[in-house]
C-alpha cells in the first residue's frame, strides 16, 4: 500500500474520539482507533494497525486534546505525520446549509457552531475536534462531512412537520435525516454491486445499529428517511425509542412530574431495546436471551422489526420502483435473525428470503440472501470512514 498520500478520518462524541488514517489511493485503512471516556479519570486510547494488532495506553489528560496529542505523536513516530494531506470530520448535523462536503474555514465553523442548537449533544463535540486538529496541524486542509448533507434531496412534503409553518420558517423545525454518509456510501455501491441503471432505479437502505434509520433511494438520491429533526425519530434503536406519540409523552410528564429535559434522557437514553427488554442495549445480547425464552428481550426485538418493517413499507410509497432491499450496519450485517424476521412480514410486496444464504452473511460480507424468484434483498458492509476520506480527498485536490 502506497502512503504517499493519506487522509485522517475523525469523527468527536461528546466522551470519545474515533479516528481512522486511510490511504488516498485504495481506501483502505492504514490506523485506526478510538479515544474512550474521555472525561473521566479513566480514558484510555486504542491503536489498531493494518496486521489487526491492538495496543491502549492511559491519556495523561482526559480530553479530545490530550487524545489527538497521542495520535498525532503516534503518527509521527510511525513517520506517517508527514503523509497526511487532508483531514475529514464528521459532523452530525448541517441544517438547511450544507448540501454537501465543504473544506473548513472560519465561517463555516461559525455555521456549524450556530447549528448546534439542533444537534446539542453532537455539533460542538465536533467542533471540539475540528478546532484542536487546526492547532495542532494549522496547514493540513481540513474537510467537513455533514451526515445531513445527503437527506437535502427530501421535497418539502417529506420533510416538513404538520405543524404551524411559523416554527421552520423562524426555528428551523423540519425533518432532516441522518446517517446520510453511510446512506450514500451503500448507494453508489449497490449501482456497480448489482449493475442498476444510474438514472433510473429505486432502492431502500436500512442501517441498523445502536442507531438506525431507513432512507429510500430513487435514482441515487434520498428521497425519504425515517429519522427527523434529530436522530431520534424513527425506528427502535439501542436505547433511543423512536417514533413516540407526543400525547403519550405529555401524559408521562403529567403522571409523574417530569421536566422536558428528563423526558428527552429517558427517550434518548433509557429507551429503544434497553428499555424494553431491561436487560440491554446490545441486540446479540438480547437475541442471545431471546433463545432462551427470556419474554422482554423477545418483545424487544418483535417491537424493533414491527416498527422497522412498518417504516420500509412506509419508504417504499416514495420509489416509483423498488429493485433492491438493502441491510447495512452493525445489526444490519450481522442479525440473521432480525433480516429474517424482516423479509418474512415484507412477504406482502413479493420479498422472499434465501434462509442458507442469509445465515451465510455476517462479518462484512456482501451479498445477496434473497431467492431467485423475489425482489432482491442484499447485505452490504457500510464504510463511513471511507467516504470521508474520499470527500476529504476530493475537495483537497480540487483546492
Amino acid at each position: 500500500m502506497s502512503i504517499a498520500s493519506l487522509v485522517l478520518v475523525i469523527n468527536c462524541g461528546s466522551s470519545s474520539l474515533k479516528f481512522s488514517l486511510i490511504s488516498f489511493t485504495d481506501g483502505e485503512p492504514v490506523l485506526s482507533g478510538l479515544a474512550e471516556k474521555l472525561g473521566l479519570d479513566e480514558a484510555s486510547i486504542t491503536f489498531k494497525d493494518q496486521a489487526g494488532n491492538k495496543y491502549s495506553q492511559t491519556l495523561p489528560e482526559s480530553s479530545h486534546l490530550s487524545a489527538l496529542k497521542i495520535l498525532f505523536n503516534e503518527l509521527n513516530q510511525r513517520q506517517l505525520l508527514p503523509a497526511v494531506k487532508a483531514i475529514g470530520h464528521r459532523v452530525a448535523h448541517g441544517g438547511s446549509e450544507f448540501k454537501q462536503s465543504v473544506a473548513i474555514n472560519s465561517d463555516v465553523i461559525e455555521k456549524i457552531r450556530a447549528l448546534s442548537v439542533l444537534a446539542p449533544l453532537h455539533n460542538p463535540a465536533n467542533l471540539v475536534g475540528i478546532e484542536a486538529t487546526m492547532v495542532l496541524l494549522p496547514d493540513v486542509a481540513q474537510v467537513a462531512v455533514f451526515d445531513t448533507a445527503f437527506h437535502q434531496t427530501l421535497a418539502p412534503e417529506a420533510y416538513t412537520y404538520a405543524i404551524p409553518l411559523e416554527y421552520q420558517e423562524r426555528y428551523q423545525v423540519r425533518r432532516y435525516g441522518f446517517h446520510g454518509t453511510s446512506h450514500r456510501y451503500i448507494a453508489a455501491e449497490a449501482l456497480t454491486a448489482f449493475d442498476l441503471n444510474p438514472a433510473d432505479h429505486g432502492i431502500l437502505i436500512a442501517h441498523l445499529g445502536n442507531g438506525s434509520s431507513v432512507c429510500a433511494v430513487k435514482n441515487g438520491k434520498s428521497v425519504d428517511t425515517s429519522m427527523g429533526m434529530t436522530p431520534l425519530e424513527g425506528l427502535v434503536m439501542g436505547t433511543r425509542c423512536g417514533d413516540l406519540d407526543f400525547g403519550a409523552a405529555a401524559y408521562i410528564a403529567s403522571s409523574t412530574g417530569q421536566s422536558i429535559e428528563s423526558l428527552y434522557k429517558m427517550v434518548n437514553n433509557q429507551s429503544g431495546l434497553y428499555g424494553l427488554s431491561g436487560l440491554s442495549s446490545d441486540c446479540r445480547t438480547l437475541q442471545e436471551a431471546r433463545s432462551q425464552g427470556h419474554a422482554r428481550a423477545t418483545l424487544a426485538i418483535d417491537v424493533m422489526v414491527h416498527r422497522l418493517t412498518r417504516h420500509l413499507g412506509g419508504h417504499l410509497t416514495s420509489l416509483h420502483r423498488l429493485d433492491a432491499l438493502i441491510f447495512t450496519g452493525g445489526i444490519g450485517e450481522n442479525s440473521s435473525l432480525v433480516r429474517e424476521l424482516t423479509v418474512k412480514r415484507l412477504g406482502v410486496f413479493g420479498l422472499q428470503l434465501d434462509e442458507e444464504k442469509n445465515q451465510q452473511a455476517f462479518g462484512g460480507r456482501s451479498c445477496v440472501i434473497s431467492k431467485a424468484n423475489s425482489p432482491l434483498v442484499a447485505v452490504l458492509s457500510t464504510n463511513e470512514e471511507k467516504m470521508i476520506a474520499m470527500d476529504a480527498a476530493a475537495i483537497t485536490s480540487a483546492l
